[in-house]
């Protein structure tokens, strides 16, 4: 079946941040409910036609900030030939892997992974010996932590998307707020109208054995906090129980 539109509706729900009064989540149970499951390798055709077997990572990943940054490398400091095809890319003079050689600035300045042979420096290809895929969540799987340790902010979130707004109450209060909701097109920019293939609002990747809530539970709690979460995972659930046709994921099977 073909892509869904990005217009439908959608139920959002809002709750105070139980660990912080200054913050409302506003959370849209339409996606964390929704059947989505990353299908790369096994269906996916990436972003672009001319590199299908790259997923997402045509690009390289930008990082959210130096934080994000500094952590990536301290776990591309362990990353080895075994699990990483192009390391040889990245290695120095003097026989070890050096920031300038998997980092890049893009033309506004931004700091990101680099791209080589037409994708991140850290995708292996399919015939790699050591796996294919990310070399840093292959990382993550061989030292037994979650890949939200070890990869890009960016990457481990998508197709979750986190946004922060300002809003000011009619009283003159003011909070935070926080929305999680679905990375789709739009999220990419005015180029992401332009991408060949995308998997957040295509029924090929809305075949997961549990709802976004429970699949990514370990991103959430990331994102949000272990208390936020808890709040959040009850809503999902009465939600599932009880929602009406109007708020199901339309890339969802029926």
């Amino acid at each position: 079946m073909p892509e869904v539109d990005l217009l439908f509706p959608r139920v959002w729900f809002e709750f105070p941040d139980p660990a912080d009064q200054g913050q409302v989540f506003r959370c849209d149970l339409t996606w964390l409910t929704s059947r989505w499951t990353c299908i790369f390798g096994n269906g996916c055709r990436g972003i672009y036609a001319s590199s299908p077997d790259t997923g997402c990572c045509t690009l390289g990943a930008h990082f959210s900030d130096r934080d994000d940054e500094e952590r990536v490398a301290r776990w591309v400091d362990r990353l080895d030939d075994e699990v990483w095809e192009r390391r040889t890319e990245a290695v120095g003079s003097r026989g070890k892997v050096v920031r300038k050689g998997w980092v890049e600035t893009d033309d506004d300045g931004e700091r990101k992974t680099k791209v080589s042979g037409g994708a991140c420096i850290f995708h292996n290809s399919r015939g790699f010996a050591g796996g294919y895929g990310c070399a840093l969540h292959a990382l993550a799987l061989r030292e037994g932590v979650h890949f939200v340790e070890t990869k890009p902010d960016v990457c481990w979130q998508l197709p979750i998307r986190r946004t922060f707004r300002d809003v000011e109450r009619q009283d003159g209060t003011s909070y935070l707020e926080v929305s999680i909701g679905e990375y789709d097109r739009r999220g990419w920019g005015p180029g992401g109208h332009d991408l060949d293939w995308y998997c957040s609002g295509n029924t090929e990747a809305h075949v997961g054995a549990e709802p976004v809530y429970l699949s990514s539970a370990t991103e959430l709690v990331t994102l949000m906090g272990e208390q936020a979460y808890d709040v959040l995972a009850a809503a999902c659930a009465e939600h599932l129980r009880s929602r009406a046709p109007l708020a199901v994921h339309p890339a969802d099977p029926d």
